[in-house]
């Protein structure tokens, strides 16, 4: 697991610890034996605590935007309106005040957003491929908000384009496999089995109080079959492919990389084990790996920085190397060396071509 992964997962563990504790020992009032001291302490786990945590395990290790702190801190303060007691609970009602002005204009903003958005989804209706690598040429990393939401909504339409075989029928072929969990037939039944349980158990949950709200959302969980198909048929059979100039890596559903062929400096093949997939410059950060296994067996080098989007597009991460574990991994090198000879040719008929035109 790599360092920033076991960060997320380390802030998400404290986050839940911190906020369960502050429902389940704070007072309702503040009159009463060391409540003043405990709701203090709570109130620094809330504010104090989980901000830097989350400004280092997120932001600091995860090379995230500064901008995200608000959402742990407008979380502690929900948090604190429902948890607090009473007489300091009131002091957090600006929550529920702001909550209309800010829907309001948080609505203005995410409706030009997506209307811009569904605009350049339109306009690529007619590309073949992977809608998102359509929408990471449409975005630049400078307008990462923008980006980060297109994906959000571009990874709807990309489900189905891998979920149902007949629309991904003429998709670019598959070079190598990556060794992934989500490829396995018995990995995506289980899943298959633990969404309509859940979806099931939902409904279970909720029908004594909403039959209609139960059915609603069991109803979504259980359109998670969806995501769930494609997953598995992403990981194994679109793992590893170009299209149109660019190399195409899928690490499942969540997190992809797309690099231009002329961007990539080297592909080499050989055994790095993880001791060895660290950072020159920092020997505490491992470096990303594709693929489960102690040994990888390709290395891709990059002539400059390459954005790989983790969490679905929501985790970018500025990548300069990158290790693969594949099933044909000699075979992968050759093909990727063949096609890095091909670059400059290309690129002097592109430049022939321009100077003609």
């Amino acid at each position: 697991m790599r360092r920033s992964v076991k960060y997320r997962l380390l802030f998400l563990l404290s986050a839940i610890v911190v906020y369960c504790a502050g429902f389940q020992w704070l007072p309702e009032t503040i009159e009463g034996d060391r409540a003043l001291e405990l709701t203090l302490v709570v109130a620094a786990g809330y504010f104090v605590l989980l901000p830097m945590l989350y400004a280092y395990c997120i932001i600091y290790v995860g090379q995230q935007a500064w901008w995200k702190m608000l959402i742990v801190l407008s979380l502690s303060s929900l948090m604190a309106r429902f948890s607090f007691p009473a007489e300091l609970a009131s002091y957090f009602e600006f929550i529920a005040w702001l909550r209309y002005p800010i829907i309001a204009v948080l609505l203005i903003i995410e409706l030009v957003l997506v209307v811009s958005i569904v605009k350049a989804l339109w306009q690529a209706r007619s590309l073949k491929g992977d809608p998102r690598l359509h929408i990471i040429d449409k975005y630049p990393i400078d307008e990462e908000k923008k980006r980060s939401l297109a994906l959000v909504l571009a990874s709807e339409p990309a489900s189905w384009y891998y979920a149902i075989p007949w629309f991904s029928r003429h998709h670019s072929q598959n070079l190598a496999h990556l060794n992934l969990f989500s490829a396995k037939r018995w990995h995506w039944c289980l899943l298959i089995v633990t969404t309509l349980s859940a979806s099931v158990f939902t409904y279970m949950l909720i029908a004594n109080w909403s039959e209609l709200l139960a059915v609603v959302i069991s109803s979504i969980v259980a359109y998670s079959l969806v995501v769930v198909t494609a997953n598995y048929r992403v990981s194994r059979y679109f793992s590893v492919y170009v299209q149109e100039q660019k190399l195409v890596l899928n690490n499942a559903m969540w997190g992809f990389l797309a690099v231009k062929l002329d961007e990539i400096e080297s592909a080499e093949f050989g055994t790095w084990t993880k001791a060895q997939r660290v950072s020159e410059e920092n020997e505490a950060a491992e470096m990303l790996c594709f693929g489960r296994g102690t040994t990888a067996n390709i290395k891709l080098s990059f002539k400059q920085p390459q954005t790989y989007f983790g969490a679905g597009g929501q985790l970018p991460e500025q990548i300069t190397q990158l290790y693969l574990v594949v099933d044909s991994a000699k075979e992968l090198q050759c093909r990727l060396q063949a096609l890095l000879d091909q670059q400059p040719l290309v690129l002097e008929a592109e430049e022939l071509l321009n100077r003609v035109s």
